[in-house]
């Protein structure tokens, strides 16, 4: 076993844990599946700085509110589930509202210099009207400032009781 793959398990599980209780506390989804890559990406590569946190928070702020939009212009009122209607045009709303919450995320993404792929995630969880009301879109927006936050305060307080440089401790085996 390796101690950067435990360091990285222990602080992704440990982020995703922070959420949880949030949600716990207040009812409201702060925990949602984009958030697993984006917690696992933090806790592996151990690097806070701000640049990369922007693009984090940026690119699944892009993702919630291009979601919202395609949802509320495209297949208000519809729901994905495991059970489609085959051809249905409730079905069609909701892929074409996927499809084009995905291409707009995208180059949102691109084009703001917040390029972070689980928002592709947060898009499609938006779009296709999993948690698709402002409400809902402000809770993931706040969900992943959270996230973010956690992880630069674990990494300031491991430099304060180690004396390392967090980027540098994920290196070590």
């Amino acid at each position: 076993m390796s101690r950067r793959g435990l360091e990285t398990g222990l602080s992704a599980g440990l982020l995703v844990a922070a959420l949880g209780g949030v949600a716990w506390a207040t009812g409201q989804p702060f925990v949602f599946p984009s958030l697993g890559p984006t917690a696992f990406a933090l806790a592996f590569r151990r690097r806070g700085t701000r640049p990369r946190s922007t693009r984090i928070v940026g690119g699944h702020a892009v993702g919630a509110v291009v979601g919202f939009a395609a949802y509320a212009l495209i297949a208000s009122g519809v729901t994905i589930s495991p059970s489609l209607s085959v051809a249905s045009t409730d079905t069609l709303r909701l892929v074409t509202s996927g499809a084009i919450s995905v291409a707009a995320t995208s180059w949102g993404m691109v084009e703001l210099d917040a390029v972070h792929p689980p928002a592709c995630a947060t898009t499609l969880i938006v779009s296709l009207g999993l948690l698709s009301t402002p409400q809902s879109v402000a809770t993931i927006v706040a969900s992943v400032v959270i996230l973010v936050g956690a992880h630069q305060v674990a990494n300031a307080m491991l430099t304060e009781m180690y004396g390392d440089d967090p980027a540098d401790m994920g290196a070590r085996s």
